[in-house]
């Protein structure tokens, strides 16, 4: 179960990205997730991103994955910013491909994280 501080500060985030539609929330019983939504379109951007944060992963817990944290470009503050790697529910026959930057011509575009078959 989510800590009372912790759930009012995902309804914060959440209320603050709704209207953008930039993030879509996804409250589990002891996980918080951000899913970006699949018709999201890509941002291009002329600045790269910067490298990975390194994260401590943590161990494995059964029937769950764990996806990596990644940099999001935010219209809002005009930067990029870190979402921190989280526990996904696993599913069978998929694996899950991280979201990543990737250079078109002279701008960065973002490809959100996704499951995709085996």
């Amino acid at each position: 179960m989510l800590s009372r501080r912790a759930f009012l500060r995902s309804i914060a985030l959440a209320t603050a990205a709704a209207p953008v539609g930039v993030l879509a929330v996804t409250l589990e019983a002891d996980a918080q997730t951000w899913v970006p939504p699949a018709n999201r379109s890509p941002v291009p951007l002329r600045n790269a991103p910067p490298p990975p944060r390194w994260e401590a992963r943590p161990p494995v817990r059964p029937g769950l994955v764990w996806v990596p944290g990644y940099w999001t470009w935010s219209a809002r503050s005009l930067r990029y910013v870190w979402v921190e790697g989280s526990w996904q529910r696993s599913r069978p026959g998929m694996r899950y491909v991280g979201a990543q930057w990737v250079l078109r011509g002279s701008e960065w575009v973002f490809i959100p994280g996704r499951w995709v078959r085996w």
